[in-house]
């Protein structure tokens, strides 16, 4: 370590005096910012299996602070409602609506008097029924609904328990705590435990130290938040956690409970309906890991709870290595055309990914009745990352990544005949946007589990369409026995349409989002013959149809192609030079040919969000800054200083060339990591009047197993840590910075002491800062008090510093 580090460390030991603090009451910032901030926003849809009924979601912008002060537990990962039995912020959907297709009828969805809190739908395999649940003051109702007449009613004696949803299988979706059993007349719910009792009391006085032990083996791990502290902790989370899974039938309102209480991480129907997928946590629990992590029983049980085949018993997982994975059975879950039968895959390399292996995993199944060994059905050269099946009950496809080339390839298997070749059909680098063939489509199948979508022997594909003129999104087909791809679809020149759905086989209707920079996103059913809008939703805020954007490309001074969308405010008059902000997050790339790929589209929307609003107070926006970090990933960030600066000096140039931007009066902005982005371009460059840094992770010291996509550890290279630290070079940040940080952020790394510390340092080497600490606020502000604090403080920070020249005279 350097001479100057060690003077750095003795520094820190030293400490610095905090200015008194002052507690303030919420800001407000302009009324065109909290009109727009807070108008109501676009509605969603979720559309029936069936294709002929949806329902049209419509959600508030934001919590009050009121709903975040209400009682939160902090357990193993999580953020518990004590009130609710549920997660602590509360879904933000207030109502529903029922539209037929094609048509576009609609008729609400009739509530009782009040107000209601409502999870998405979820629809019964035949499309006749709909579930969903409504969090009140002290619980979360159950809620079913008839399609036909739209009429809903609400489950008595129906307590549902949403602390855990289903963890995510190889299907990579994360279902709900209810979901329709195959028949498409039962729920499978999770509840509160009958006569549970009261929440186990804080004991008043120590029986003793909280204590954790380490036996000499390896084991990184990332810096959690919200973790168990100690014993009272563990009963809390098991109290809250545990869970009775029960059948419902919502016609009659008989309850069947199915199996005894525990913590479920997964409960999940067979196809038949005869099984269920189990997985439970279980004692003992970590104080460094998040429930996902603790021992974890995987189990077949049949409709009466009884364990019928126990697939792993597998321990705590503290030992895997940085970027590595479990060993054992993971990924678990049903096969969704077969009657019962269960895929999971298993580490060949010892989940270890420095290990030399010629196949890092592989794919087994099991067949009802479980009596069998499972049978390995493929072998991934890489990491595994996905499998999606066919509705034809054949064919899957098996996607693995490379880590070191970021490489992402799909490959058609065979399920029934696993000595058929693989055939690739896709292969690319997962950060070459124009390249991405896009998503498979998967549909509901009669037993209510999903599958892509086979039509004469093609599979849809809907994608981003990524280009140098940005997004264009699309439909393909694509027909696996010659690998030919169709595009049905591609957004136009002039308005920005995402396909949703295909809605009949031959895709002659399918269901489509439009937007552009003078319409309001709205559904529509299109066919040859013409479109049918679905929703009606239009623009609450018609003076941002006034903000100019502009899709700008340019270089940096190495070659490599760059770009930000530019925003300019109501009234702009051309020529006029403007003070700017550029906000940006910083990402890691292989090679220039991906990092100089355009992203997002200038044909969106105007509905303006967070630090864009600030173009209402006549700045320019330099938005989504390109600011690629490039180089192999085992030591990318050795130059990460050099380039965020190229990065930064090249799009205040182009801006400055085009006569719209005064680079004289630049701040940069950012949030986590692009807050500490913030912070580095102010202490290693002059580019910078002033900086707004939200929430950002400032001291690499507190994340010393890696961060972002770094492998190294700190005491492998303490000088890339500390170099990459903004807190150490506090010294050089003379432009004054703007710190603002979630008193409760949840994120892994980005602690609240990152600000209070680096707010000490920047004071105590005699910088311009400002810290403010958000209550009650998380690693993602919610709050519409919060949110309107944050965008007066950072309006007025721009205000104060850089509304005057570099001469002191103010600017016109």
């Amino acid at each position: 370590m350097s001479n100057a580090a060690v003077r750095i460390f003795v520094l820190i030991l030293a400490g610095v005096l905090a200015a008194p603090a002052a507690e303030t009451i919420y800001q407000t910032p302009p009324k065109a910012i909290v009109d727009a901030l807070n108008a109501a926003p676009p509605p969603t849809l979720s559309l029936s299996p069936t294709h002929q009924a949806a329902i049209v979601e419509q959600a508030i912008a934001h919590p009050t602070i009121a709903e975040l002060a209400r009682p939160m537990l902090r357990l193993a990962g999580l953020r518990i409602s004590s009130d609710t039995n549920g997660p602590h912020l509360l879904p933000l959907t207030v109502s529903f609506s029922l539209v037929r297709l094609p048509g576009g009828a609609t008729s609400p969805v009739l509530l009782p008097a009040g107000e209601h809190r409502l999870s998405d739908p979820v629809w019964s395999p035949d499309g006749k029924r709909f579930a969903f649940t409504d969090t009140t003051a002290h619980a979360i109702e159950l809620w079913t609904g008839d399609t036909a007449t739209g009429r809903v009613h609400r489950v008595p004696g129906v307590r549902i328990n949403a602390v855990i949803g289903n963890s995510n299988g190889p299907f990579g979706r994360r279902r709900p705590p209810i979901e329709w059993m195959p028949d498409g007349r039962t729920l499978l719910v999770r509840l509160v435990p009958q006569g549970r009792g009261a929440p186990p009391p804080e004991p008043k006085v120590p029986t003793g130290p909280d204590v954790q032990e380490s036996d000499g083996h390896s084991g990184p791990v990332r810096t959690y938040e919200d973790m168990l502290q100690n014993a009272h902790d563990e009963d809390l989370f098991t109290y809250y956690a545990t869970s009775q899974l029960a059948l419902v039938d919502p016609v009659s309102g008989k309850i069947t409970p199915v199996g005894k209480p525990a913590i479920f991480t997964t409960a999940e129907p067979s196809p038949d309906g005869r099984y269920f997928l189990i997985e439970k946590i279980h004692r003992p629990f970590s104080y460094l890991h998040p429930f996902l992590e603790f021992p974890t029983d995987i189990e077949i049980w049949d409709r009466a709870g009884r364990n019928t085949h126990t697939i792993a018993n597998l321990p705590l997982a503290d030992r895997i290595p940085i970027e590595g994975v479990r060993t054992g059975p993971r990924d678990a879950a049903w096969l969704p055309v077969s009657g019962a039968t269960l895929v999971w895959v298993e580490a060949l390399d010892g989940g270890d990914p420095r290990a030399k292996a010629a196949h890092r995993d592989r794919i087994l199944t099991l067949a009802a009745p479980f009596t069998a060994a499972p049978t390995p059905i493929f072998e991934t050269e890489q990491r595994f990352r996905g499998l999606e099946a066919f509705d034809d009950g054949h064919g899957a496809l098996v996607s693995d990544y490379d880590r070191d080339r970021r490489w992402l390839r799909t490959q058609l298997i065979d399920l029934t005949n696993p000595a058929t070749p693989a055939k690739v059909v896709f292969s690319r680098n997962i950060q070459d946007r124009y390249r991405d063939p896009g998503a498979p489509l998967e549909h509901t199948l009669p037993n209510g589990h999903r599958a892509i979508w086979l039509d004469n022997g093609a599979m849809y594909l809907i994608g981003a369409g990524a280009s140098p003129t940005g997004d264009h999104p699309f439909l393909a087909r694509y027909t696996l026995s010659t690998a030919n791809t169709e595009r049905l679809f591609t957004s136009g020149d002039n308005v920005y349409e995402t396909p949703e759905a295909v809605l009949d086989s031959g895709a002659t209707r399918i269901l489509t989002r439009r937007e552009s920079p003078t319409e309001a996103p709205n559904y529509f059913v299109r066919t040859a013959s013409g479109e049918t809008a679905v929703t009606h939703y239009r623009n609450p805020n018609p003076e941002l149809l006034a903000v100019r954007k502009e899709l700008v490309k340019y270089q940096r001074e190495d070659g490599v192609l760059l770009s930000f969308t530019l925003y300019l405010p109501p009234g702009y008059k051309p020529g006029t030079r403007l003070p700017a902000l550029v906000w940006a997050y910083p990402y890691e790339y292989n090679d220039a040919s991906t990092a100089g790929q355009v992203s997002g589209s200038p044909l969106r929307f105007p509905r303006l969000t967070g630090h864009q609003l600030l173009v209402l107070a006549g700045y320019a926006l330099l938005d989504n800054a390109a600011m690629p970090v490039i180089g192999k990933p085992a030591t990318v960030n050795d130059t990460y200083l050099q380039q965020i600066v190229m990065d930064a000096r090249a799009a205040i140039g182009k801006a400055a060339s085009m006569g719209v931007v005064d680079p004289a009066r630049v701040a940069a902005g950012g949030h986590s990591y692009g807050a500490f982005m913030t912070a580095n371009l102010l202490a290693h460059s002059d580019l910078f009047r002033a900086g707004l840094a939200e929430s950002g992770a400032y001291n690499r010291t507190l994340t010393p197993f890696g961060f972002q996509t770094e492998r190294r550890t700190i005491w492998q290279d303490p000088d890339l840590y500390l170099k990459m630290s903004p807190f150490m070079s506090a010294d050089h940040i003379k432009a004054p910075i703007l710190l603002i940080h979630g008193e409760a952020d949840d994120n892994p790394g980005t602690f609240p002491i990152n600000s209070e510390r680096l707010y000490q340092a920047v004071r105590g080497n005699g910088g311009t800062v400002r810290l403010v600490m958000l209550p009650l606020e998380a690693h993602a502000y919610a709050a519409r008090e919060t949110l309107e604090e944050v965008l007066a403080e950072e309006l007025n920070w721009m205000n104060k510093y850089l509304k005057t020249t570099a001469t002191g005279e103010a600017s016109r």
